[in-house]
C-alpha cells in the first residue's frame, strides 16, 4: 500500500505527489486511508516518483510466480 513512509522515501510531499498525478492532496490522502488504489493508480504513482511498481504472487512456500 501507499503510506506516508513511501512518500517520505520518495523525497516528495503529499501535495507534490497529488499534483503530479492530477488529483488533490485531500483525495490522495483519503485513498491512502482507505487503501483503495487501483493497479492503474499505483502505476501512475510509480511513474510520478520515478519508481517501478511490480505485482507478483508468492506461494505458501515462498516461491515467486
Amino acid at each position: 500500500n501507499i503510506s506516508e513512509s513511501f512518500i517520505v522515501r520518495s523525497n516528495i510531499s503529499l501535495a507534490e505527489l497529488a499534483r503530479r498525478i492530477g488529483t488533490s492532496p485531500q483525495s490522495l490522502s483519503a485513498k491512502m486511508k482507505r487503501e483503495s488504489f487501483t493497479i492503474s493508480d499505483l502505476d501512475t504513482i510509480a511513474d510520478a516518483v520515478g519508481a517501478t511498481f511490480t505485482r507478483r504472487f508468492i506461494l505458501y512456500n515462498g516461491e515467486e510466480v
